[in-house]
């Protein structure tokens, strides 16, 4: 966020004293904001959006909404890390990073060797970095026993370096066990990604209780920005009935976006590259580029969505940016 034109500091400012009645004195108001002053307001209320997208079912299309979510957020402007936390890697993989140098990954994060920020690396996106996952990851439950605070060991991390991103994604395990946890404890909010299956809502009340003991124990703050279906046909009755189910389950929770079936979204992770690099023009990329745009606007709202991204990183997402902005967004 560091241009600002004269609609955007405007609007904020006005923003930032709607509450005042019309015709104050303004001798009444608050003291003067400098410039300097003013921008560290708003980007306090706009940056480090942090994001875990979790189910405790697996097959239902977490790492691949997490990637390609990712990829879209960054092609939009905005300065993204992604946190793979299934110890499977396929996050990290699936951007283009297949080497990682030893000692240097999130398992080594969770005993203090290393902090989350020297464990970083670019991907094949422009402003989108990984935090890679590791195999060991399987067993730093049983490793950290029963250490105090285990839980808020991911959340400690993210605060050295949450104001550098302005979306910070965390792919979880399909589980509810530390690294979700840590996930959650981590998070503003999560996202809850439903495939449009006749299982889909096989476990959803335990996944829900998850939430609910962490949002009773140590992290208040976290709430559910939306549920979405993934692999979505709508020439079957089943996913249509999914669909149901869950929109009147969720209600305005329910994201209007829905994640197509297609055999690109599984082919592009093994060639190292987002659905937005290996098939741009195809109905996979435009339901997450569709589901990007919802995202944007649920957590940072209409006004901020196209300004901040034209205006903060227009410069620095070369033509991955560019080619994203025409086109049309998936519709039901």
């Amino acid at each position: 966020c560091s241009t600002w034109n004269t609609h955007e500091f405007t609007h904020f400012y006005h923003h930032l004293f709607e509450d005042v009645p019309r015709g104050t004195k303004k001798s009444c108001l608050p003291s003067p904001f400098t410039l300097n002053r003013l921008k560290e307001v708003v980007v306090t209320r706009v940056m480090s959006a942090i994001i875990a997208i979790t189910n405790q079912k697996g097959g239902v299309g977490k790492t691949t909404t997490a990637v390609n979510l990712s990829s879209y957020l960054a092609g939009f402007g905005y300065k993204v890390l992604l946190i793979d936390f299934d110890p499977q890697g396929n996050a990290t993989s699936g951007l283009g990073v297949e080497e990682i140098e030893e000692g240097k990954d999130l398992f080594d994060m969770f005993f203090g060797r290393v902090t989350l920020q020297q464990i970083v690396r670019p991907t094949v996106v422009p402003l989108l970095s990984v935090a890679p996952s590791s195999r060991d990851l399987v067993g730093v439950e049983i490793e950290l026993g029963k250490t105090p605070g285990r839980e808020l060991i991911l959340k400690s991390q993210i605060q050295l370096l949450h104001e550098e991103y302005d979306f910070i994604l965390i792919d979880c395990p399909p589980s509810s066990g530390l690294l979700s946890l840590n996930a959650m404890g981590a998070a503003g909010q999560v996202m809850i990604p439903m495939q449009a299956e006749y299982y889909a809502l096989e476990g959803l009340s335990a996944l829900l209780e998850t939430i609910s003991f962490v949002q009773e124990t140590f992290n208040p703050e976290l709430s559910i920005l939306g549920v979405f279906v993934t692999m979505y046909d709508g020439r079957t009755n089943l996913s249509k009935q999914v669909l149901d189910e869950v929109t009147e389950h969720f209600g305005e929770l329910t994201f209007k976006t829905l994640i197509p079936r297609t055999v690109r979204l599984s082919e592009c992770p093994s060639h190292g590259l987002p659905i937005s690099m290996y098939e741009p023009e195809g109905v996979g990329a435009k339901g997450y580029e569709s589901l990007a745009k919802e995202v944007v606007v649920r957590v940072l709202g209409d006004h901020a969505s196209e300004s901040h991204a034209s205006e903060s990183h227009a410069s620095e997402s070369g033509s991955l940016g560019s080619s994203l902005s025409g086109r049309q967004v998936a519709n039901r």
